[in-house]
């Protein structure tokens, strides 16, 4: 089964089959890496990733892991894959970029009418006093900024609309 992570405002598909004793990381129809993961309690454990081990340390909160690996922290938030196919669905004409968690926008990165690239920076919001880069979903045109700097939103809210892009 396929799973859908959100990272920094991008969607990931993946999934992981057993190989072994261990598993191999797909991203979309592509083999990644093989990876295993041993976990040694308090929220410790040490991930193998291509033969490389690593120390990491995560917490899980509702459908959000945040984890600590290579002096970086990153909040990986799940996605089910029912909902995000038929979010997908609904906004075939229009991107979204959503609110990964609740929180406070803290600066606005773009401006109604500004063309943007899959993976720009769209706002930087803060949660849980962590900050996360909302980022575009897709190439497009900013079509409207729902929140602005200073004003809090709900989990799933949407923060960025965009236009798609006409040649």
């Amino acid at each position: 089964m396929n799973h859908c992570f959100e990272v920094d405002g991008v969607e990931y598909q993946l999934w992981l089959s057993r190989c072994r004793e261990d598993y191999r990381l797909c991203l979309h129809d592509r083999v990644i890496a093989p990876v295993a993961f041993s976990h040694r309690g308090d929220g410790c454990g040490v991930v193998i990733i291509a033969g490389e081990s690593q120390p990491v340390r995560f917490a899980i909160d509702g459908d959000t892991v945040h984890v600590h690996i290579n002096g970086e922290t990153r909040s990986l938030h799940y996605r089910d894959p029912l909902r995000t196919l038929a979010r997908s669905k609904q906004e075939t004409s229009q991107a979204v970029a959503r609110a990964p968690m609740p929180g406070v926008v803290i600066v606005t990165r773009v401006s109604p009418g500004q063309a943007v690239s899959v993976g720009t920076p769209l706002m930087t919001i803060e949660s849980m006093k962590l900050e996360t880069i909302i980022r575009s979903p897709q190439d497009g045109i900013v079509d409207r900024i729902h929140f602005k700097q200073g004003e809090s939103f709900e989990q799933d809210a949407v923060l960025v609309t965009l236009l798609e892009e006409r040649t």
